[in-house]
């Protein structure tokens, strides 16, 4: 008469009929006030009704003892319906929950106005997990049921080994779940939660996956070349995972083509090379571990650089590896193989090694990277004299001694002569000018006039007239 909403009514009729153990009357009441959800796979347990229900079901589990023919009648019917619905007699979870009167009226609210999350939840309260995987596979739930109510409630309980093993037993090739194992990684991955993550990439025989974890347990976190020298284990399960991987492709090449859907795939080509990164960051890791050992080291960076960062990150390698040897020799051919495998460049390298040098005041060291540059058969022809042109802008540091020295070891004339100019030796760069070809020598020395007189050097300027 008032157009009051009658649902709590029923709903407090329904719980008080519940409590009196009345199950058959309280479903009749709650048909009144209890909506199954708009969408199955929300992620929440459906309204608080129902919860309510399941709540008080679940902690009065007790064997029924009413001794009305009819009401057995009933339960059997239900039992019935139970099995005819998507619960097929195998996802009939055995103990308790198939034998109590209680839990199956739980499941009878669950499917009829319960969410997908809320009855796999329910499942795995009971230790029903098998039931709770086939409910997801039945119902195609997305991948957030799953992390939500079945992947996360697995590790936090230590059951993770469970959970795997029941994977592999429904669909042992485990393309049913691929989907949402990758969400899991994915999830995990989000967390930080990288031993699980590898655990699980393992379990999932994702070896590639498995190798990039791999890496960043190496790399992460690791301050000096001797903290990496002590994880060098994980460099050699990378290379076990990328063996295995191409052990699978070739094996797979032959047969029919495997369709490992949600496994990550890799070319023969790519995984080969980087194996061959594995074994040279292997390399350059023994090497700096020994440096730093030996106290040779030099540079403090705050990042660490290895090979499996970008290419500037390759090229910081090849630059540590150069200047904390002994001496220049000792560490250039591990660097120089860096710069041919990568295809880095080259003089950028040496010139930053060059540098740095300058700053220690190391300038034999110089003339020692330039003869191995030299030598090492693929230098271009003005590759060393540039590697000296860059340094120059560093002149002022350097002794005049040291910078003659640099400058009389360039090839070129004209190099020369660019490298007097710019340290302003001037008289140097005229001496140089007029050896060349007449032609070219007058426009050379026109030049060093022109500085001389713009710097204030009369006795240059002088000169430079009297030959013009």
């Amino acid at each position: 008469k008032s157009g009051l909403d009658p649902g709590g009514a029923w709903h407090a009729w329904g719980m008080a009929c519940l409590k009196a153990g009345n199950l058959n009357s309280a479903r009749e009441k709650f048909n009144r006030c209890l909506k199954p959800p708009m969408d199955l796979n929300q992620l929440n347990h459906g309204s608080r009704l129902v919860q309510d229900v399941i709540q008080y079901l679940e902690s009065t589990v007790k064997p029924v003892l009413i001794t009305d023919d009819d009401y057995f009648a009933t339960l059997r019917e239900l039992e019935a319906t139970l099995r005819t619905r998507s619960l097929s007699l195998e996802m009939m979870c055995e103990g308790k929950i198939q034998h109590n009167s209680y839990y199956q009226e739980c499941l009878f609210y669950l499917h009829s106005y319960g969410t997908n999350l809320a009855i796999i939840s329910f499942y795995m309260r009971h230790d029903c997990m098998r039931e709770a995987l086939l409910h997801l596979l039945n119902k195609e739930s997305p991948s957030e049921v799953f992390i939500e109510g079945i992947f996360i409630p697995s590790y936090e309980s230590g059951k993770l080994h469970m959970l795997e093993n029941l994977l592999e037993t429904i669909d042992p090739g485990l393309e049913s779940w691929g989907v949402y194992l990758i969400a899991a990684c994915k999830y995990l991955q989000r967390k930080n939660y990288y031993h699980i993550l590898y655990e699980l990439q393992q379990f999932m025989k994702d070896h590639v996956r498995a190798a990039m974890t791999c890496i960043r347990f190496f790399t992460h976190g690791a301050k000096s070349y001797t903290e990496l020298g002590g994880k060098q284990t994980w460099l050699l399960k990378i290379k076990d995972h990328l063996k295995v991987y191409l052990q699978e492709v070739s094996r797979s090449s032959g047969r029919k083509k495997m369709a490992f859907t949600f496994r990550k795939k890799m070319s023969a080509t790519d995984v080969s090379r980087h194996i061959n990164t594995v074994d040279l960051q292997m390399e350059v890791t023994k090497f700096l571990h020994q440096c730093e050992s030996s106290g040779t080291s030099q540079m403090t960076d705050s990042s660490l650089p290895t090979l499996f960062g970008n290419n500037n990150m390759k090229m910081d390698v090849a630059c540590k590896v150069i200047l904390e040897g002994k001496n220049i020799e000792e560490g250039f051919g591990i660097a120089f193989r860096v710069l041919q495998d990568f295809q880095l460049e080259a003089t950028e390298v040496y010139s930053k090694v060059a540098k740095q040098l300058v700053k220690q005041q190391k300038y034999s060291e110089i003339r020692q990277l330039l003869k191995c540059v030299n030598e090492s058969g693929v230098a271009a022809k003005n590759d060393g004299d540039n590697i000296i042109l860059n340094c120059l802008n560093e002149f002022r540091n350097i002794p005049a001694e040291d910078l003659d020295n640099l400058i009389q070891d360039m090839d070129s004339d004209e190099n020369k002569i660019q490298a007097y100019t710019m340290c302003n030796k001037l008289r140097s760069a005229y001496l140089v000018s007029v050896r060349q070809e007449k032609g070219r020598a007058v426009q050379l020395v026109q030049h060093v006039r022109q500085l001389a007189e713009s710097s204030g050097d009369d006795v240059v300027k002088a000169i430079c007239a009297q030959w013009l």
